[in-house]
């Protein structure tokens, strides 16, 4: 059974920082492209941040320069560490594979100005 579990989720100010993190259950975790996904109340879910197999990364416009996402392949998790947030960062927070149909259950980031 395949499982995705975030955490790490919570209220901060502008410009403060938080690390989210999402161990990984169920699947061979090192060969999965994992990402990071957010969708804030009436908006559609989008990618936030994808790391390979291979560590190669890509990073929303919106996000670049601030956010960096990385995989620990022998602990099966991927983290997203989010510095310099913004209210408009604010959005639930999801782990996945799209293509496969993997997502966690969503972590809330909250960001007030």
């Amino acid at each position: 059974q395949v499982q995705l579990a975030e955490s790490g989720g919570g209220l901060v100010q502008a410009g403060g920082s938080l690390r989210l993190s999402c161990a990984a259950s169920g699947i061979t975790f090192s060969i999965n492209t994992m990402g990071w996904y957010r969708q804030a109340p009436g908006k559609q879910r989008e990618l936030v941040a994808r790391i390979t197999s291979g560590g190669s990364t890509n990073y929303a416009d919106s996000v670049k320069g601030r956010f960096t996402i990385s995989r620990d392949n022998a602990k099966n998790t991927v983290n997203l560490q989010m510095n310099n947030l913004k209210p408009e960062d604010t959005a639930v927070y999801y782990c996945g594979n799209p293509i496969r149909g993997y997502w966690g259950q969503g972590t809330q980031v909250t960001v007030s100005s």
